[in-house]
């Protein structure tokens, strides 16, 4: 079997899976897939089915935020051809609330704990999860710590310095602003 090259696997996908494709680039040497939430479970089946590619393996499934995006909340996977020793990563985006995408698990049962660590993290669930639950955060936990919905800096504290990070002290102190609350 001659190796396929990764030209012929997005070529492939854009005919059999159409406007469901929203586009590809390269970062760094690595083929990026966009594509729509509709086709995500079915592309991935194609790819572990497929005679020629072979994408048994899953790399790494993950979440991601933007909170300034019009599209906040993306699930990003990563697929390899062990065979061919083709690696091509893909991103599906939300901009809801309350994510939902299809559970990877009945084509790779490794997808299992990245669910759920996707789901402990940003709050994505997922349709046909064997187990959806919190994995690595106390299960009364009522928020979801990796999303960025909550000021990057404590501004209740007023014993930093900020001069150490490049600001006037004027610009942002912390102590005047305690005394104002």
């Amino acid at each position: 079997m001659e190796k396929p090259s990764i030209e012929e696997v997005t070529t492939a996908l854009t005919e059999r899976f159409g406007s469901g494709i929203i586009g590809w680039e390269t970062e760094y040497d690595f083929q990026v897939g966009t594509v729509e939430k509709s086709v995500w479970l079915e592309l991935f089946k194609f790819l572990y089915d497929h005679e020629t590619f072979r994408f048994r393996y899953l790399t790494t499934l993950c979440g991601i935020h933007y909170p300034d995006a019009a599209h906040p909340f993306v699930l990003m996977a990563q697929v390899h051809s062990l065979e061919h020793n083709l690696r091509i990563r893909f991103k599906t985006f939300s901009s809801e609330h309350h994510v939902e995408f299809d559970s990877l698990t009945s084509v790779f049962p490794a997808a299992n704990w990245m669910e759920r660590e996707a789901f402990d993290f940003y709050g994505f669930r997922f349709k046909g999860h064997p187990d959806l639950k919190r994995i690595l955060n106390v299960d009364d936990m009522d928020y979801f710590p990796m999303r960025k919905e909550y000021p990057v800096e404590d501004r209740t504290r007023y014993d930093k310095d900020d001069t150490m990070f490049g600001r006037k002290r004027s610009e942002f102190d912390r102590k005047e602003l305690m005394e104002k609350k």
